[in-house]
């Protein structure tokens, strides 16, 4: 991943980093982004593959953009994402493409546009007959941040629905496949995930509640998933107004993932604690050390 190394992306280039992301190493990888974006321009330049490998790397910084509040960034590297990913002639990526678009968009009010994106992408892949387990879980993907799309624009007939064909497609995966296969995202616990913030979006504590309950942390594989956990499980429990236990929450996204303790949003989280609940124990402490 060394800057210096030739021109273009080799196939490891991706996968290294995306380690990097799954870790919480935001620092890190920051640090080896400019020599990835330099090669993924040239290797866009080279035809499908090498167009399929900027797509990636497109897709990442825009999440990237998005865990740092930078969400003019964040959508500006999900259009080149889609670009590549039509150039690259697969819909597993296009769909990749579509879900970084996803997230900019509806937070910007244009929750209509993005769950668009995200129709035309899962409708790309082909899950007839017996798909590859790579579409699958692109197809569960996609509809699990159609849900919450739907969610935080408050349409929860469309978010029920997309959930539960989340749900279907990661058992569908599991039945096919006998396990989940390395590399992939979807599961039943990101599905759990999932209803944690859907749910909290749509205002029905108690249920995102009930689904934080029954998610267990060590189901998911990435210390950045785990304090995704962590973050939503903090925000249902501000919404139930127990503070104590949503510091505890975020107390827990720290230990999972120092730097995601860092982000704009989780600060803000933090800062809520704080107002409310200046007393607690621990939270002067926490609060600095999440500061910068």
């Amino acid at each position: 991943m060394a800057s210096g190394r030739g021109q273009h992306l080799t196939e490891g280039d991706l996968p290294a980093a995306r380690r990097l992301f799954a870790a919480g190493r935001y620092d890190r990888l920051h640090q080896v982004l400019p020599g990835m974006v330099a090669r993924a321009s040239e290797s866009e330049r080279t035809g499908p593959v090498g167009a399929g490998r900027a797509a990636g790397v497109w897709v990442l910084v825009s999440q990237l953009a998005v865990k740092e509040g930078e969400m003019d960034m964040a959508a500006a590297f999900a259009v080149r994402a889609g670009t590549a990913a039509r150039r690259s002639g697969r819909p597993v990526l296009l769909a990749a493409a579509a879900r970084a678009a996803a997230t900019p968009l509806r937070r910007t009010g244009c929750a209509d546009t993005a769950l668009q994106l995200l129709g035309e992408a899962h409708d790309a892949l082909d899950t007839a007959l017996r798909p590859a387990a790579a579409v699958l879980d692109a197809s569960g993907m996609v509809a699990l941040t159609a849900a919450y799309t739907a969610a935080q624009a408050e349409m929860p007939s469309a978010a029920e629905q997309f959930a539960s064909l989340a749900e279907h497609t990661a058992a569908r995966l599991l039945r096919d496949c006998g396990r989940l296969p390395a590399g992939g995202e979807l599961s039943p616990a990101q599905c759990l995930l999932y209803r944690v913030g859907i749910h909290q979006k749509l205002g029905e504590v108690d249920r995102a509640l009930a689904y934080a309950a029954g998610l267990e942390p060590t189901a998911l594989p990435t210390p950045e998933r785990r304090a995704r956990a962590a973050t939503d499980t903090a925000r249902a429990l501000l919404a139930a107004d127990d503070v104590p236990t949503a510091f505890a929450q975020l107390q827990l996204v720290e230990r999972a993932a120092p730097q995601e303790a860092r982000r704009p949003s989780v600060r803000a989280l933090s800062a809520e604690v704080a107002a409310r609940r200046p007393d607690l124990p621990g939270l002067t402490a926490f609060a600095r050390r999440t500061a910068t």
